[in-house]
């Protein structure tokens, strides 16, 4: 089993930044891909970015050059810097993790961005 734990939501007026943290914890040996996803009020929870042990990232078209992730595989962490945020971007986030076959959630922070 894998624990995957965010941290750094929070309220943010439009235009302003935040970081989300995600600590992987239990067994999170040949964990590959992390990223985030994002649901908001009534909406599909919807791919936000992702990022392989390697480095290589992928990004939803909606936030591209605004949000960076990163990864420390020696933490078992990845991060989302998020940049110029729009109140559209309000949200819970979910950090996600796969392992082999298995996908893993965390329990989403939340996102606010005032307009």
């Amino acid at each position: 089993q894998v624990q995957l734990v965010e941290s750094g939501g929070g309220l943010v007026q439009a235009g302003g930044s935040l970081r989300l943290s995600c600590a992987a914890s239990g067994n999170t040996f040949r964990i590959n891909d992390m990223g985030w996803y994002r649901q908001a009020p009534g909406k599909q929870r919807e791919l936000v970015a992702t990022i392989t042990r390697g480095g290589s990232s992928n990004y939803a078209d909606s936030v591209k050059g605004r949000f960076t992730i990163s990864r420390d595989n020696a933490k078992n962490t990845v991060y989302l810097q998020m940049n110029s945020l729009k109140p559209e971007d309000t949200a819970v986030y979910y950090c996600y993790a796969k392992r082999i076959v298995s996908d893993y959630w965390g329990q989403g922070t939340q996102v606010t961005v005032s307009s």
